[in-house]
């Protein structure tokens, strides 16, 4: 990678004093070989080796001779879970720590290197599948040092140029990947994607531990087969992979997208005589008409079946206000304001709650495409559906 396309020196010198050898001209020629735990510079020459020698030996006479005052400045505490790098003029030595450990005043330069594991969040980005798709796919990246001084002699900022890495592999990789294997196989991706940075990563001396990725709303469908979107709240289904989760998820989406038995039958009567009046009342075109419509229908069958308290953040306007259905005691509540210990809370548009009670949305078709944000079980969200059968009748 280094070799013949490396950077040449301009022209060619003989070696000097201070140079034991002529200048490679290559991008790393100043790291030495660290990860052998080889520290030794063969690039410097004897006249500089006996200056350093002399000054190193000068300044440890002066520490030793004024120790008692000195000893507050030259000695450090490390803890376990850190090393201390040090340049001694200008050169890099092996780390130092954990303990005491001494450091000489005025030509030891000493940076801290924590090794312990630290994460960060990728924020979501577009990617575009390979089946023509648009999805926002985000990250939760665990990462370590496994080796202090590459990192901090082989990159200016390691956070940053991890973040930059972890972004662009994130893009590349899954760029090849269709809608459907992003989200039916996302923690084997994470693994794919957690040694791809760790090929980039680790001549910086770090290493990447877990890769979790966190998929957002669907932006711009394919042409396929819809995708398979898995429920955050439903525990054990993303450890399955492949087939298994697909015929899961299949399952559970029928369950709540199937019409009940008593529901498959419907009859409808109407009046072909163009005098007789319309008797059906029109839906509501507001929140409010909505809510004193939902409070007519309350009753102690409707508590008993669904038993499950409801709270609604609506967005209308750019403006956000708070609406709820108590269904768990009594013949029920509905009003505005906040409920005081909410079993599900749902987060969507004014236009997007009047369409699911009046059945064109259904609720986990909104889920799934990320127009209701739902905190709490799924399933209890789901018993919403009893109302909304209600308001249809």
């Amino acid at each position: 990678m280094f070799g013949s396309g490396g950077y040449q020196p301009l022209q060619q010198r003989s070696p000097g004093l201070f140079v034991s050898e002529p200048h490679r001209g290559l991008s790393f020629d100043y790291i030495p070989n660290v990860s052998q735990n080889d520290f030794t510079d063969a690039s410097q020459g004897w006249l500089s080796w006996v200056c350093n020698l002399i000054i190193t030996f000068l300044v440890y006479t002066v520490t030793f001779i004024t120790f008692p005052i000195s000893g507050w400045f030259v000695l450090k505490t490390v803890p376990n879970y850190e090393k201390i790098v040090v340049f001694r003029l200008g050169r890099i030595c092996p780390p130092k720590g954990p303990g005491i450990i001494l450091v000489l005043p005025l030509i030891d330069q000493w940076q801290r290197v924590d090794l312990r594991t630290r994460a960060f969040n990728a924020p979501p980005c577009q990617v575009r599948t390979l089946d023509g798709g648009l999805l926002l796919v985000g990250a939760d990246i665990q990462f370590r040092i496994w080796n202090p001084v590459l990192s901090v002699v082989s990159v200016q900022d390691l956070n940053v140029s991890t973040r930059m890495t972890a972004h662009k592999v994130l893009s590349h990789s899954l760029s090849k990947r269709t809608v459907r294997e992003i989200q039916s196989e996302r923690l084997k991706l994470g693994e794919y994607l957690g040694m791809d940075i760790n090929e980039m990563t680790r001549p910086w001396g770090l290493e990447v531990d877990r890769v979790e990725l966190v998929i957002g709303s669907l932006v711009q469908s394919t042409e396929e087969a819809p995708p398979l979107i898995v429920p955050p709240s439903m525990s054990g289904m993303e450890s399955l992979t492949g087939p298994i989760q697909q015929i899961a998820m299949q399952i559970f989406t029928q369950s709540f997208s199937q019409p009940k038995p008593e529901d498959s039958v419907t009859v409808a009567v109407t009046d072909e005589s163009p005098l007789a009046p319309s008797l059906t009342p029109s839906f509501p075109h507001s929140v409010e008409e909505l809510l004193s419509l939902v409070q007519l229908l309350l009753s102690e069958s409707l508590v008993s079946r669904v038993q499950a308290c409801f709270q609604f953040y609506i967005t209308e306007d750019k403006q956000q206000q708070t609406y709820y259905v108590d269904l768990r005691q009594g013949s029920g509540a509905a009003g505005v304001g906040l409920s005081p210990d909410p079993d599900v809370t749902l987060s969507l548009t004014a236009a997007d709650l009047l369409s699911l009670f009046e059945g064109t949305l259904r609720p986990f078709a909104a889920y799934s495409m990320g127009r209701l944000q739902i905190q709490g079980d799924i399933r209890t969200a789901m018993k919403l559906e009893e109302v909304i059968q209600l308001l249809k009748k």
